[in-house]
């Protein structure tokens, strides 16, 4: 099936900003005066915040939040001092950035584009990168580890969210009734591995972004062959309020600290 996936899943997203996803909300006040403060509470995937180790003294930095629109984690990073730079493809979910910002008085640029194509953006003019959970909404991410590393400057860390594949082998329908039937193989598309009638669900009555299930060899080998070099590592999954099966079991998300090698 062809299709213009980020159109399709710009479009999604703009849709979920709308019914307000939980990754769309705006941070609260009171979150952003602790970040004022120094604590600084994020999220790379659904429920572990990032250590603190990880993220050092912000002051200053300059961080581009890639894929990371919301008015969560760039205002937050922003009100620690960091100079914050929010690139998404969803307009709705800069918005939200652009609305917090001017809420809180915080200085912060939004630019709009597709996560794997950041020649907007100069080489070597970031410190840090924060990516939480979204590489899944791309068909490849080898093009996201390259263009990462482009942007950071040596030594520079990227911060990245990642859905473990084995969450895309079960069968969806079955899955949201609380039945973990293995279906597909990996890596996996929303495009080629549903069938039509299940493909066309997705599309024509949820509207939910499509979704893309890479090996643990693109997400974990595709930073390090893009000159990434793996320096902390840890794994999460959803609370018990959000009913996942499979989260009753093992973690299936997981989180890098990755540093740029020097040239």
């Amino acid at each position: 099936m062809t299709m213009d996936i980020r159109s399709y899943n710009r479009d999604a997203w703009n849709r979920l900003v709308a019914t307000g996803n939980r990754w769309t909300v705006p941070v609260k006040e009171a979150d952003i005066r602790r970040a004022r403060s120094g604590q600084v509470e994020l999220l790379l995937t659904p429920t572990r915040f990032v250590p603190e180790t990880w993220l050092g003294n912000l002051q200053g930095l300059d961080i581009l939040c890639l894929a990371s629109g919301g008015g969560q984690q760039g205002p937050l990073l922003a009100a620690a001092g960091a100079q914050v730079t929010t690139f998404d493809n969803s307009p709705a979910q800069l918005s939200q950035d652009i609305k917090v910002a001017r809420q809180h008085d915080l200085q912060l640029q939004t630019v709009e584009g597709d996560m794997r194509d950041l020649s907007q953006l100069a080489d070597a003019s970031f410190d840090m990168i924060f990516h939480p959970c979204s590489n899944s909404f791309v068909p490849e991410t080898a093009p996201v580890w390259r263009e990462a590393a482009r942007v950071l400057r040596s030594g520079g860390r990227l911060l990245a969210g990642m859905t473990n594949p084995l969450r895309y082998l079960f069968d969806q329908l079955k899955y949201e009734s609380g039945t973990m039937r293995v279906q597909h193989r990996l890596p996996y598309s929303d495009l080629t591995d549903l069938d039509d009638q299940q493909r066309q669900r997705l599309i024509y009555d949820t509207g939910e972004p499509l979704e893309f299930g890479h090996t643990l060899e693109q997400l974990l080998g595709g930073q390090t062959a893009a000159g990434l070099a793996i320096t902390g590592l840890y794994e999460d999954r959803y609370d018990a309020s959000d009913q996942d099966p499979l989260s009753e079991y093992c973690d299936s998300f997981l989180a890098t600290r990755s540093v740029k090698l020097g040239q």
